[in-house]
C-alpha cells in the first residue's frame, strides 16, 4: 500500500492548491509556495544545514508556514522536531506535517498538533498569526447576572428604572437587557474553571425553556472580549433556528456582528459571529471549501446530540478551536439499556451511543457534563413548568404496541423527514384508518386544557406519523371543531405544519406571535391565534419558542429521547395570559401546568416505572363517527395497484452521438427544473422535500423529457447513482457538479480521520476497506459473515491488511451501515 514520496508530494500540491496556494506564478497573482528552501539550523550548539519541503509565504512574501512532507508509510508526526526547528530557524510559528493520507496542522507556541482534512489558507494562517489567546484573561472575569446587559447598555447600573426593584424587570425585559439567572451564571463560571484545567471542550446540558442560548450569548462575549476568540462558528440543525439565532445574538450581542451565513456569503468575514446549519454545510463537502480549518476560534453545537450524529461530527471536528455543545438531553434518560449489547435496529440503544458519543466528542468521557440544570432543577427553582401526563390508548394502539412493529420518523443528513416503516406490515393501515384517528381527536378535545381567559380550546401542538397522516388528522380536527364551535373557525382551527405545506416556516412563526389565521373571535381584543392547533411531525420539536401552549398531544410513537425530551419542552415554559378590556382593565392569569397527551405510551417507553398524572378511558372505536361530523371508513376497502412493470434485461453502449444526444438531454432537464418558480421557490426555502416531491410529479417520467435518475446518470457518464437532491443541487448552483464514486468515496474517508482521529499508519488500511466495504457486495458479504479466509482470494485487501485495522474492525461496518448510503454506489 506505500507510496514514495514524491507520490506524496502530488497529493498534497493538490491540496495546497485546493486551498488557494500557488506554486507557481499563474493570473492570480506570484507565487507563494517555495519548494526546498535551503536553511541552517541549530541543535545542541551544532549548526547544520537543511531544506525545507514546502515553506508557505504571507501576502507580504514573508514566511508563514513550514509544511514537512513524507511518504505514507512513515508517521508525519516523526518529522515534529525537525519541522519546528525549521520554522524557528525561519521566525514562524506554524508547522504543517503531513505523509498525504494525514495532516496535522501544529501552532508551536500552543498546543499540540491536531488533525486537519484540507489545508489552511493564506488569509486564515495570517490572521491565526495575529490571534493571541490568553486563557487568564478568561478565568479572572467576574460573571454578574448583568453580565451580557452591560454590553448592550454600559451604564445599565446607574438607571434608575434598574436600581428600583419594583420596574426592574419590566424596564430589562422592554429594552432588551437579559439579566442572567443564578444558574446561567454558574453555568459560565464552570466554563471558566474547565479552562483553567486546560481543557477546550466544554457541553452544557440544560433543559429546555432555561435559556441555553442565552447561556452561550455570555460566553461568546467572554471568548471575544478577552481576546480568546476572534471569531465564532454557531451551529444550528434546522434552518428556522438561523433567524431565532441571529434575533437573539443581535439583541443582547449587539455589540458584535453576527450574520447567518448563507445571507452573508461575500462579507462573513466581517462579523464575529457566523450561524448556519449543520446540514448546509454538509451538502458537498461545502464546509470544506466555504472554510479554512482556522477560521473559527470557538465552535458552539446548539442542540449539540443534532449536530454531531453521523457525519455531521465531520464538520464539528474539520475547525480547530475552543468547542461549546448545548443539548437539553440528558444521556441517561433512557432506562434499561444494556450498553454493551448494543444494536443498530434497536432504536433505544442507537439514540443511546449517539448521546454517549455527545459526550465524549466535548471531552465529557466520565458521562459527566460540563454543567447540568435539568427540568426538574427548573421546575424547582421556578422557572420551568412540569406537565400533567395523560395516558390514552386506545385499544389499536395497545396491541401495535405489544408487537414489534411501530413507524419511526427519522431525519436523514440534510434535516428532512423519512418515515420508515418497520417489521410490522400492518402497522399501518391500522394506524390510518379513520376511526383510530378520530378517536384521537375528539379524546384530545375534550379534554384539552382551556385558555384561561377566553375559554377557547388552549394553543396545542399535535405530532403525527407522518405529512399523509398529520394532513388526515388537520382534517378530522377541523370537522369537529366546526360541531362543536359553528361559525367561529372556519376550517382554522387545526392547520399542517410540515415541510411540504407552503409557508410552514412562516406559520409557526405566526402561532407564536399569535396571529396565525388572525385573532381569536371568541373575545375581541384578545391577542391569541384564531388557529388553535398546529399538527406537525417534526418541525416545531427543537428550538421552538411557543410560551402559552397549553396541550401537546403524541399522536405517533417516539423512539428518540432527544425528540421526546423536545417535544415535551415545548410546554414548559411559563407564561402570563393577559387582556385588556374596553374600559382598559387588565385581566391576567398565570400558566400553572400543561397537558401532555400520551397515545402511545412513549412516557412509558422510556421509564418503564413511570407513573401517569391522569388516566383516560377512550371510547370504543367502533362507537365513533355517527352524528358527530366524522367521516365514516369504507369497509373493505382495498386498493391494489397492478400496473404494468418494465424490467430492464440488458443495456447498449453509448456512443458519442448519445453521449451528446444525452448532454443535451439534461441541459433541457436543468432548463425545465430552474424554470419552475414554484421549485426555486422551495429550493431558496431550503425546503428539500417540497422541491423534490414536485419534480416528481411535475416532471418524473412525464411526456416530451421522460426525466428520470437513470437518464441523468448515464447524460453524466456517472459510475455511481444519483438522487433528485443532487440534482437539485447542480440544477441551482449549490454543487459544481456531480462526484464520480472514487471522489465520493474519498470524502467518507476524511470524515472517518476527522472524526475517529486513526493513529497515521492505520490510514491506508482505513480508506482502503471504507472503499471496499461500501461499493463491492462480495467485500462486505466476507466481513458481514466473518468468511476471513476468503479474503485471500480477494485482490486487494489481505487477511494482514484486516490485522492492521486493529479496534476499528468493528466500529468500521457500523459507522459504514449508519452513515454511508451504501445504494449511491451500487
Amino acid at each position: 500500500m506505500s507510496g514514495t514520496e514524491a507520490e506524496a508530494r502530488i497529493k498534497i500540491n493538490k491540496m495546497l492548491e485546493e486551498s488557494g496556494w500557488r506554486l507557481c506564478d499563474d493570473e492570480n497573482g506570484r507565487k507563494n509556495v517555495d519548494l526546498e528552501t535551503a536553511t541552517k539550523v541549530r541543535r545542541n550548539e551544532t549548526e547544520r544545514k537543511g531544506a525545507i519541503d514546502y515553506l508557505l509565504l504571507d501576502s507580504h512574501n514573508y514566511p508563514l508556514c513550514v509544511l514537512e512532507a513524507k511518504k505514507d508509510s512513515i508517521n508525519p508526526l516523526s518529522a515534529k522536531d525537525q519541522a519546528r526547528a525549521y520554522a524557528e530557524a525561519q521566525g514562524i510559528r506554524f508547522v504543517i506535517l503531513s505523509n498525504s493520507q494525514i495532516h496535522y496542522l501544529w501552532d508551536i507556541k500552543s498546543g499540540n498538533p491536531q488533525i486537519i482534512t484540507s489545508m489552511p489558507t493564506q488569509e486564515s494562517l495570517e490572521n491565526k498569526k495575529q490571534f493571541k489567546p490568553n486563557p487568564k484573561n478568561l478565568t479572572s472575569v467576574e460573571i454578574t447576572k448583568e453580565y451580557v446587559a452591560l454590553l448592550k447598555n454600559p451604564n445599565l447600573l446607574n438607571e434608575p428604572e434598574y436600581q428600583n426593584e419594583n420596574t426592574r424587570t419590566d424596564f430589562c425585559w422592554n429594552n432588551g437587557y437579559r439579566i442572567l439567572r443564578p444558574y446561567q451564571i454558574d453555568a459560565v463560571k464552570t466554563v471558566q474553571s474547565a479552562v483553567a484545567e486546560g481543557k477546550s471542550r466544554f457541553l452544557l446540558e440544560m433543559a429546555t425553556g432555561l435559556g441555553k442560548t442565552l447561556t452561550a450569548g455570555a460566553l461568546i462575549k467572554l471568548f471575544l472580549s478577552t481576546g480568546n476568540a476572534n471569531r465564532v462558528l454557531f451551529l444550528v440543525d434546522r434552518l428556522e433556528l438561523e433567524n431565532q439565532a441571529k434575533k437573539n445574538f443581535d439583541s443582547y450581542l449587539n455589540a458584535y456582528t453576527s450574520v447567518i451565513y448563507k445571507q452573508s456569503k461575500n462579507d462573513w468575514k466581517k462579523a464575529q459571529i457566523v450561524i448556519t446549519t449543520i446540514q448546509s454545510l454538509l451538502v458537498d463537502n461545502k464546509y470544506k471549501k466555504l472554510f479554512s480549518p482556522t477560521d473559527f476560534d470557538l465552535l458552539i453545537s446548539d442542540e449539540a446530540h443534532r449536530c454531531i450524529g453521523g457525519n455531521s461530527r465531520a464538520v464539528f471536528e474539520y475547525f480547530i478551536g475552543y468547542k461549546l455543545g448545548l443539548t437539553a438531553t440528558p444521556k441517561d434518560y433512557i432506562k434499561n439499556v444494556d450498553i454493551d449489547k448494543l444494536k443498530i435496529q434497536d432504536p433505544k440503544s442507537l439514540e443511546r451511543r449517539i448521546l454517549l458519543d455527545t459526550y465524549k466528542t466535548f471531552g465529557c468521557e466520565s458521562g459527566e457534563p460540563t454543567f447540568r440544570y435539568s427540568l426538574l432543577d427548573g421546575v424547582r427553582g421556578g422557572y420551568l413548568i412540569n406537565p400533567l401526563i395523560v395516558d390514552a390508548r386506545t385499544e389499536i394502539t395497545t396491541d401495535l404496541l405489544s408487537e414489534k412493529g411501530y413507524a419511526v420518523t427519522t431525519c436523514n443528513e440534510y434535516g428532512d423527514e423519512v418515515t420508515e416503516q418497520m417489521y410490522q406490515r400492518d402497522f399501518e393501515k391500522k394506524f390510518f384508518s379513520d376511526n383510530t384517528n378520530a378517536v384521537f381527536c375528539k379524546t384530545f378535545l375534550e379534554n384539552a386544557l382551556r385558555d384561561p381567559i377566553s375559554g377557547e380550546i388552549g394553543k396545542s401542538l399535535v405530532f403525527g406519523v407522518s405529512q399523509n397522516h398529520c394532513a388526515k388528522l388537520v382534517q378530522i380536527l377541523n370537522e369537529m371543531a366546526d360541531i362543536a364551535f359553528p361559525g367561529k373557525y372556519n376550517s382554522d382551527f387545526a392547520v399542517q405544519i410540515t415541510s411540504n405545506v407552503m409557508d410552514a416556516q412562516q406559520s409557526t412563526i405566526d402561532f407564536s406571535n399569535d396571529k396565525l389565521n388572525g385573532r381569536s373571535r371568541f373575545m375581541v381584543g384578545y391577542e391569541t391565534s384564531k388557529t388553535r392547533v398546529c399538527v406537525t411531525v417534526g418541525m416545531m420539536t427543537t428550538g421552538y419558542d411557543c410560551s402559552d401552549i397549553l396541550n401537546i398531544a403524541l399522536m405517533r410513537p417516539v423512539f428518540s429521547p432527544t425528540d421526546f425530551v423536545q417535544i415535551k419542552g415545548r410546554g414548559t415554559r411559563k407564561h402570563t395570559f393577559k387582556y385588556t378590556d374596553a374600559n382598559k382593565q387588565t385581566i391576567t392569569a398565570d400558566k400553572t401546568k400543561f397537558k401532555f397527551f400520551d397515545f402511545f405510551a412513549n412516557c412509558q417507553y422510556f421509564d418503564e416505572e413511570f407513573n401517569y398524572d391522569e388516566e383516560l378511558k377512550l371510547p370504543p372505536i367502533s362507537g365513533i363517527g355517527a352524528g358527530e361530523g366524522i367521516p365514516k371508513p369504507t369497509a373493505g376497502e382495498v386498493i391494489i395497484d397492478i400496473g404494468d412493470t418494465i424490467k430492464t434485461i440488458a443495456e447498449t453502449p453509448v456512443g458519442l452521438d448519445g453521449m451528446r444526444i444525452d448532454r443535451e438531454f439534461f441541459q433541457k432537464t436543468e432548463e425545465a427544473i430552474k424554470s419552475d418558480e414554484e421549485i426555486k421557490t422551495a429550493v431558496d426555502n431550503e425546503n428539500w422535500d417540497r422541491a423534490i416531491a414536485i419534480v416528481k410529479e411535475k416532471y418524473e417520467n412525464q411526456p416530451d423529457l421522460y426525466m428520470n435518475l437513470e437518464k441523468i446518470k448515464k447524460s453524466q457518464n456517472l459510475d455511481r447513482r444519483v438522487t433528485w437532491r443532487e440534482v437539485l443541487e447542480k440544477v441551482f448552483g449549490f454543487i459544481d457538479g456531480f462526484k464520480n464514486k472514487d471522489d465520493l468515496l474519498e470524502d467518507e474517508c476524511d470524515k472517518f480521520i476527522s472524526i475517529y482521529k486513526p493513529e497515521p499508519e492505520e490510514v491506508p488500511y482505513i480508506k482502503n476497506f471504507i472503499k471496499a466495504y461500501t461499493a463491492d457486495n462480495r467485500f462486505r458479504e466476507i466481513i458481514d459473515t466473518k468468511t476471513f479466509p476468503q479474503l485471500h482470494f480477494y485482490a486487494g485487501f489481505s487477511v494482514s491488511d484486516y490485522q492492521n485495522l486493529k479496534e476499528y474492525k468493528d466500529i468500521l461496518p457500523t459507522y459504514i451501515k449508519e452513515n454511508i448510503n451504501l445504494n449511491t454506489y451500487m
